[in-house]
């Protein structure tokens, strides 16, 4: 079951946040800090100091929806090395994320492009 549905974009905030935060206080981080515009249906993704929560914030046409994980053994693999307070993720980094992959460690094959196959 996919939660999300095509999502535009998915962005990372690197930096730990309060999670006491709800709707209007990560909306501010995403406008503020981020420099994005919480309404454009893009996926933000926050996580606690501990690193074993996470919730991301998104607009659907109707409304704000906040979505929250918490894993109760493990830790999420949090890019912290990479350069940027944002990072924006592809839909497969996102799944890494969520299944506990590091996702500065996976890198798939490279495309390749070609003008013949000769």
């Amino acid at each position: 079951m996919k939660m999300f549905v095509e999502p535009p974009a998915i962005y990372l905030h690197k930096q730990p946040v309060d999670f006491r935060k709800s709707i209007n206080g990560l909306s501010v981080i995403v406008e503020e800090h981020m420099q994005l515009s919480s309404f454009s249906g893009a996926l933000f993704v926050f996580c606690n100091r501990q690193r074993d929560k996470i919730k991301v914030l998104y607009w659907d046409q109707t409304g704000f929806c906040l979505w929250y994980k918490r894993l109760e053994k493990d830790k999420f693999k949090w890019p912290k090395k990479l350069s940027g307070e944002v990072l924006t993720l592809s839909e497969r980094q996102w799944h890494w994320l969520l299944e506990g992959l590091d996702i500065q460690k996976m890198t798939g094959h490279q495309p390749l492009q070609f003008e013949a196959t000769y």
